[in-house]
């Protein structure tokens, strides 16, 4: 039978996650979409302690922030339209009281910090080498917090100055943490607003830094999921309602292909139990009070408590608290 779609060869990992492995995820909101999926399942995971990140600098930025450890203090707040936030976070970190504003800041990065340093695996999402710099001071912006344009100059970052940012971070990632490995991946969402060739010099910028960073760092891989979605899932079909994003379909497709490349043989099985037992947690009866749903959520604490038993790192409390209500 002919073949009616090409199919994008992934190279077999070394060393593959598990239940026991910690992963880290920063970067674009591919990260969230892919990290959640995985957190889904119950894997240990921790998914963008300062938000979304677009650029490879604030990624990196923040990345060795983590590892120095560096609090943030008030010389790092701005305010606009009644909030407070900071140019190295997304625009959920803002809160309207100074104070609490940098605690939320401090505390997502301790544990961002502690939760890296005991982590196996560290994914990277780089979405676009478009960047926004503060004119006043020349910094690269996570985000630009609805301040006027004027504020900025906007550019493509050029691959040498991207590879050197990566190499910093990636030399300091390897002194703390020589075991560690690190996924690179190149985000599919497009960003439209500069234009259709703006947003392919951008991604083709990008891929370029990425694999160059891989020549130079063993523990260093790369996760096609850019090139998955824009070579097997060729269709608009494979896109969400802005055309822009890719579908939850497209997205699960990408966590399968990822799933069958980084996570060993053992998890999958869990996984699949897992996603049993997720299914009937979040089964939502017509008539709540039911003697057949009683014994339905009966029946679901019963899968819990033995594959608990069996599986001791697995959390399900929110989903015991939810079925004992």
């Amino acid at each position: 039978m002919d073949k009616f779609r090409t199919r994008v060869d992934i190279a077999e990992a070394a060393g593959k996650m598990n239940y026991q492995a910690k992963s880290l995820w920063m970067g674009s909101c591919f990260s969230d979409t892919i990290g959640k999926i995985m957190a889904g399942y119950k894997f240990p995971v921790l998914l963008n302690p300062f938000g979304t990140l677009f650029n490879p600098f604030s990624v990196m930025d923040n990345l060795r922030r983590l590892m120095s450890r560096q609090a943030f203090t008030g010389a790092d707040l701005h305010y606009n339209d009644g909030l407070w936030f900071s140019f190295s976070h997304y625009t959920g970190f803002a809160h309207p009281n100074a104070d609490a504003c940098l605690s939320i800041l401090n505390d997502s990065l301790k544990t961002a910090s502690d939760w890296l340093k005991q982590s196996d695996f560290l994914l990277l999402t780089f979405g676009t080498a478009r960047i926004y710099q503060l004119k006043e001071s020349g910094q690269v912006v996570a985000n630009c917090h609805k301040l006027p344009s004027v504020s900025f100059t906007s550019r493509l970052a050029e691959p040498a100055e991207i590879i050197q940012s990566c190499d910093v971070a990636m030399h300091e990632l390897r002194q703390m943490n020589p075991a560690m490995q690190v996924i690179f991946t190149l985000s599919p969402v497009r960003h439209w607003s500069d234009g259709a060739e703006s947003n392919q010099l951008s991604k083709s910028i990008l891929h370029y830094s990425m694999h160059e960073i891989l020549k130079k760092y063993d523990q260093a891989r790369y996760f096609p999921a850019y090139e998955i979605f824009m070579d097997e899932l060729r269709d608009y079909r494979f896109y969400a309602a802005d055309m822009l994003h890719p579908s939850e379909q497209a997205s699960r497709y990408i966590w399968e292909r990822f799933t069958e490349t980084w996570i060993d043989n053992a998890s999958q099985k869990i996984m699949a139990d897992v996603a049993t037992v997720m299914k009937a947690a979040g089964h939502r009866p017509l008539h709540a009070e039911s003697t057949n749903h009683k014994q339905f959520k009966h029946n679901t604490l019963q899968q819990i408590e033995r594959l608990t038993s069996m599986y001791p790192f697995l959390d399900f409390s929110n989903e015991i608290a939810l079925l004992q209500l």
